[in-house]
């Protein structure tokens, strides 16, 4: 790209103003330092691409202890902060709020802006924050960088900044790679199962870019074009003959959604991406009137387990609890009078597990948090929807549809995020109530 050029040919300048000798070999910590009091634009992105260097140089144990640095050497100064709050309490002045904007604002939040100067600054910022989180379990102190690596990317990262693109069999092989790579849901199985998902005229693919990382995937959807909502998705990714007339296409099937950056966890943006690929489609196939995703449900066989152990307030008898523990067999998927005892009772229990338990006032499902916060309604669960190993672990085979229909989208929206309410279907009212 022409920025990233742009930014090499200053970076080569400014390593030039820095005339280091071979053997100058500064600490990371050194050059940090350096990078933050330094203003000179040349000098600053060649600096920062010292760090980027030094950061993409360092082992485990050194990354913890610059992380330890940026804990230590960068953050806000309490008394500062507590002067300039007297201050402001004081005189309820323009200026005085300036001042304590600029004191509670982390020397750190600077530091990582001069980092993203470097011509791959934004991929180590990202970089860092994975590498950061990992950490976090055991080290709950470096949560405040993670707060302002966080506020940083959010911005960077916001969904006006991004790029929707449509991924084909055209599109350069190294982000086909990445496709392969970073498929989270239904695992690709090589280039061949790839070209299945991109280059049949059934099937889309659409991804959000970032102009800093054009090679690099920040989130993924792949769709099928059908003429009915889908049950099954071994059905969906199987090899198929024949193509369907586009004429006969109404429905667009989302059925897997796959973030790429660990180091982006938490900054939402697959809502756009969904929102937008169904304007897109809309615009190609004016007669699509269904759009709905066939999605797997994570959490739920953790849920059945926890329900087995709970023995004070008891969701099940002891003949279904006794039932349930055939799903840890097997046989269970060999056996038809089995499966038919097992269906009513995964039917209920997923349909409670998907709508009434919640932590707080969200859902404890978290596939189910993100579409139902984008305003979809639990359309159906489908029996035995996905027989892999994982989703038979996941959620005994259970695969959910949830709907997003265009006229009602906001309103579920809204009442999700107002009232915690979830919008549902007949049918799965009806397992409810049962």
């Amino acid at each position: 790209m022409v920025i990233n050029r742009w930014l090499n040919s200053v970076a080569s300048a400014g390593k030039h103003l820095l005339r280091r000798s071979t053997r100058e070999r500064p600490s990371i910590a050194s050059l940090c330092s350096e990078l933050y009091s330094n203003k000179g634009e040349a000098l600053g992105i060649a600096l920062a691409d010292e760090v980027v260097e030094a950061y993409n140089g360092l082992t485990g144990d050194e990354k913890s202890a610059f992380f330890d640095v940026l804990l230590r050497d960068y953050s806000p100064d309490p008394e500062l902060i507590n002067r300039c709050a007297e201050a402001y309490r004081a005189a309820l002045t323009p200026e005085a709020y300036r001042a304590l904007a600029r004191a509670v604002e982390s020397p750190r939040q600077t530091l990582f802006r001069r980092i993203n100067m470097a011509p791959t600054g934004t991929r180590t910022v990202v970089n860092m924050r994975e590498d950061l989180l990992e950490r976090l379990p055991a080290h709950p102190e470096l949560r405040m960088v993670d707060d302002d690596l966080q506020h940083l990317l959010s911005s960077w990262f916001n969904p006006g900044f991004l790029q929707l693109r449509t991924m084909d069999w055209q599109t350069p092989a190294v982000v086909l790679e990445k496709l392969i790579e970073y498929e989270a849901v239904h695992e690709m199985q090589g280039w061949d199962d790839l070209r299945r998902r991109l280059d049949a005229k059934d099937r889309r693919c659409f991804g959000f870019f970032h102009p800093a990382l054009p090679d690099e995937p920040l989130i993924f959807v792949e769709v099928a074009l059908v003429t009915a909502i889908s049950s099954s998705v071994q059905t969906i990714l199987a090899p198929h003959e024949g193509v369907v007339p586009q004429q006969r296409i109404n429905t667009a099937i989302f059925y897997s959604i796959s973030n790429c950056q660990p180091g982006l966890r938490g900054i939402s943006f697959g809502n756009f991406l969904i929102k937008q690929v169904v304007m897109r489609l809309k615009d190609e196939m004016p007669q699509l009137n269904e759009f709905a995703t066939l999605s797997p449900i994570p959490g739920f066989r953790k849920w059945l387990t926890s329900v087995l152990a709970n023995e004070q307030q008891p969701l099940l008898s002891a003949e279904d609890a006794s039932l349930l523990t055939a799903l840890d067999t097997p046989r269970w998927l060999e056996d038809s009078a089995l499966q038919a005892r097992l269906k009513p009772l995964l039917m209920r229990l997923c349909a409670r597990y998907l709508v009434q338990e919640k932590r707080g006032s969200s859902p404890l499902d978290p596939v189910a948090r993100f579409h139902l916060g984008n305003g979809a309604s639990v359309a159906r669960l489908n029996w035995l929807g996905d027989t892999s190993a994982k989703g038979l672990r996941q959620s005994a085979g259970l695969l959910v549809n949830y709907a997003y229909d265009l006229e009602e989208v906001e309103e579920h929206h809204e009442a999700f995020l107002n009232r915690g309410e979830i919008a549902c279907a007949p049918a799965v009212k009806k397992l409810l109530a049962s």
